[in-house]
């Protein structure tokens, strides 16, 4: 089923954009961590909607409702669930018959032939990543008790880009996860507020790109090919909406470099043999290296916009235009960063949880 993933933590999402809840189901995590909820509240406020004029302005507490696989505050190794209300699910509509563009409606009405729930995109919404903010904020707090961190920031919005993480001190990745727009360079979060607002005014969307690092991986994590950082990683990035190209190290860039250029030389630090550079990624063969983990996310703009677009209705078959007036982000990015966070916490501890040899 395409709603389930992993093989030492497994998977399964559930719920409607639009329906009484979505949720997940964990099976496979470590037994005995207690939790910290309050560290999973502000992630989770991190990515709420309603919080302001840069996103959407639908309103939803997304308070998390543990069903099973906790007790006492502690994990217990057993399947864990988790449901999170839709307390602000927004009016209902009639049935589909103007598919908005960019949009999966109309795939999604194809491949499930009309009986899809299309309210809001249903199944295929980025509300479904709230419960896998809240799967990955427990991973977080694990891989945090193991010395593993994760960082993410907005690289790029539009044409402004920020610092890249590579060279960024401890307290600058803390302080990512408390800002609205998280940057490295001074003064840039501003601009890019001011870029959103620009296009929300315009009753248009702007995207970017999203970097991000997980520090303190120790090497030897992951496998060649299939179970690679890299596949592992990209498959459930690629499963975040609005997510559209993923990309380690240099990503791209190695196509303009040399081999003297893009390779990391081994060197000895502290009796240990580290990469001098770190063009890969923290990554080679599909094990981490030891070196800290980049990768980076290209984020579209959000096609729900407040200007004229053309589409077809499916009752008279007929072309005609449709201006959206919904709930919608003018940019996705402030709250896209936990949630690429989150995922890449779910990818990195099921490697971590991997037998090894």
């Amino acid at each position: 089923m395409s709603s389930m993933i992993g093989t030492n933590l497994r998977l399964s999402l559930f719920g409607q954009s639009r329906g009484p809840a979505v949720g997940i189901v964990m099976d496979g995590f470590p037994a005995g961590m207690e939790i910290n909820t309050e560290a999973l509240r502000a992630l989770l406020a991190r990515r709420s909607p309603g919080t302001g004029p840069l996103v959407s302005p639908r309103r939803e507490a997304d308070e998390p409702e543990i069903l099973s696989g906790v007790l006492n505050g502690h994990t217990t190794g057993q399947p864990l669930c988790v449901v999170i209300r839709n307390t602000d699910p927004g009016e209902g509509s009639g049935p589909l018959d103007l598919p908005r563009p960019s949009h999966a409606d109309l795939p999604a009405h194809i491949r499930y032939h009309g009986a899809e729930d299309y309210r809001g995109g249903g199944h295929v919404s980025g509300r479904l990543t709230a419960p896998l903010v809240f799967a990955g904020g427990l991973c977080m707090q694990y891989l945090e008790e193991h010395g593993i961190g994760i960082y993410a920031h907005i690289a790029r919005l539009g044409s402004l880009a920020d610092d890249p993480l590579e060279h960024a001190r401890p307290e600058d990745l803390a302080r990512l996860k408390t800002m609205r727009l998280p940057v490295l360079r001074s003064g840039l979060d501003t601009d890019m507020e001011k870029a959103v607002l620009s296009a929300a005014d315009a009753g248009d969307s702007v995207g970017g790109e999203i970097e991000c690092t997980v520090t303190g991986l120790p090497a030897g994590i992951g496998e060649p090919f299939f179970d690679s950082i890299e596949s592992t990683l990209s498959r459930l990035l690629f499963s975040v909406p609005a997510v559209k190209g993923v990309s380690f190290g240099e990503g791209f860039g190695f196509a303009g470099m040399t081999g003297l250029e893009s390779n990391d030389p081994w060197v000895l630090r502290d009796g240990k043999i580290v990469p001098e550079t770190n063009h890969a990624g923290g990554v080679l063969g599909g094990i981490s290296t030891g070196a800290p983990l980049i990768f980076r996310c290209c984020v579209r703009a959000t096609p729900s916009i407040r200007l004229p677009q053309k589409t077809v209705s499916l009752r008279s078959g007929e072309e005609t235009v449709m201006t959206l007036s919904g709930r919608n982000d003018p940019c996705i990015l402030p709250r896209a960063v936990p949630v690429i966070e989150a995922v890449a916490a779910l990818g990195i501890l099921d490697l971590f949880l991997a037998p090894r040899p």
